[in-house]
């Protein structure tokens, strides 16, 4: 369906109605079929999802693919600002390769490429390097519409409470005020920092946050004009904050490396097949846990793109094997002391990504007892000591949240990880693009399962009494009805 190069862009009208099309042909989305539940007059939803970026919508999508209607998406953002593509993502361009189908879950009008090239054309899209972030964002916006994915914004979920009838409970606070709602499924798609908070080191800790920031937070680097900015890291975010501290016009940005070298190798990349999106989820713990603890020990390299964009600065100075030893503020500067250098700042980014911390997430204080983490489950060698990895989530083969202990909390299974700490159990599903269609139709066939065994008393009784008929006593002769031959006397 995409034009030739030479074709003008059709337009998104046009391109929605060959994708109403391509829909109906696959009969997307099918009837509803999940019976619909009321608890002391309270409508019960079937699935609510926590969480309205990439990982949100597709997994909507997903179960509304397989006649799961009754959903609601929450998210805490305003309209048009879901996931961190406006706010704490820096780069100008999308790492990802553009040929990724992402969410499109099978259907070629869904793809970003169909949807680019309807509205720029097919020779903007062969021009384009990487799609610039912005215009990612307007694909998934059009993305909720086109697909009427329900989604309410401005809401934030305060509490998630198992119920001992298998429901969930979800406390709310929105504009209108706090509010309580029922569903038989929890989606936590909340991102990577989904089950914890941005991690800083303990050096950072205590320190006057006007002069220290993460990454993830909200930077005003126009403030930062003519100062002296430091960097903590080397990877993605760290070489995106550097770079926007320099287009912002900082005296200069020193960032303060770990590592004696960046390293120059993403391993994922060498299996980044369907395959392992596929297969990784059947590997046994020791498999699993051995991939991600390399990974993590050898590191991923920050995009080439992303670090030409700071070293071409001559403002930029990499200072590596320069681990943050001490913090000093003093005279409206920050000290900072490294083995081999003491450097004087005016503002310092920590680049140091993310960690599972269930006591930075009050909403989840009522289930994080009873979740099995990884720690709980296996014992890696000595050799592959992680304590990231460890904290992870333990989870089911549809992404469910598992006991600690079995028994204590049996409605924790109807409350599902569709998130970054997923990627331990179920591979680099939840880490981003490339596999997000994969990761929701596991996720959705799993709720469907259970939703349907669930239900099977009242499927069972719609069948019993399915009165229907396929004939109507019409269909034959009377006089040319075939009868039993007589027997002849003997």
């Amino acid at each position: 369906m995409n034009a030739p190069p030479d074709q003008a862009p059709i337009g998104l009208a046009a391109h929605e109605a060959t994708l109403a099309r391509e829909l109906s042909l696959l009969n997307l989305p099918p009837k509803p079929w999940v019976p619909r539940r009321v608890v002391a007059g309270q409508p019960v939803l079937d699935v609510a999802i926590v969480g309205g970026g990439l990982s949100g919508l597709c997994a909507a999508a997903a179960l509304r693919f397989l006649g799961i209607t009754n959903t609601l998406i929450l998210d805490r953002a305003p309209a048009g600002r879901e996931g961190p593509w406006l706010t704490f993502a820096r780069m100008p361009t999308l790492r990802t390769d553009k040929s990724v189908s992402g969410p499109a879950l099978g259907v070629p009008g869904l793809t970003p490429r169909a949807w680019y090239e309807a509205r720029f054309g097919a020779a903007a899209w062969q021009a384009m390097e990487r799609l610039p972030r912005e215009l990612w964002m307007e694909y998934l916006v059009w993305y909720r519409r086109v697909l009427d994915l329900p989604m309410r914004n401005d809401t934030a979920v305060t509490a998630i409470l198992p119920r001992e009838d298998g429901l969930i409970r979800l406390d709310i606070a929105s504009p209108g005020g706090p509010a309580t709602m029922l569903a038989r499924r929890v989606v936590l798609a909340t991102g990577i920092d989904g089950l914890g908070a941005p991690y800083l080191p303990p050096v950072a800790r205590g320190l006057g946050r006007s002069r220290v920031a993460h990454s993830s937070d909200a930077i005003d680097f126009a403030a930062l004009a003519g100062r002296r900015v430091g960097v903590v890291g080397a990877g993605a975010s760290a070489m995106d904050n550097a770079a926007a501290a320099l287009e912002a016009g900082a005296a200069s940005v020193d960032m303060l490396i770990r590592r004696a070298t960046l390293p120059r190798i993403d391993r994922f990349s060498a299996i980044g097949s369907k395959g392992t999106t596929n297969g990784f989820v059947t590997l046994s713990d020791a498999e699993k846990w051995r991939f991600f603890a390399l990974a993590m020990d050898s590191q991923l390299p920050p995009p080439r793109h992303s670090l030409l964009r700071v070293v071409e600065d001559a403002r930029a100075r990499l200072h590596f094997a320069s681990p943050i030893q001490r913090i000093v503020e003093r005279d409206d500067a920050l000290l900072v002391d490294t083995p081999r250098h003491r450097h004087t700042l005016d503002f310092l980014v920590f680049a140091t990504g993310f960690a599972v911390d269930f006591d930075a997430r009050p909403e989840l204080a009522a289930i994080a007892p009873h979740i099995r983490l990884w720690r709980d489950q296996f014992s890696p060698p000595a050799t592959q000591a992680n304590a990231a990895l460890a904290a992870s989530p333990y989870l089911g083969a549809s992404f469910e949240l598992l006991e600690r202990h079995p028994g204590d909390c049996p409605a924790l299974s109807h409350i599902t990880a569709f998130n970054y700490p997923a990627v331990l159990s179920h591979g680099k599903l939840t880490s981003g693009i490339p596999s997000v269609s994969e990761g929701a139709q596991r996720l959705a066939r799993g709720i469907a399962s259970g939703l349907f065994r669930e239900d099977g008393a009242v499927h069972f009784e719609t069948f019993a009494t399915h009165d229907r008929g396929e004939l109507h006593g019409d269909e034959w002769d009377a006089a040319t009805a075939m009868s039993a031959p007589e027997t002849a006397d003997v």
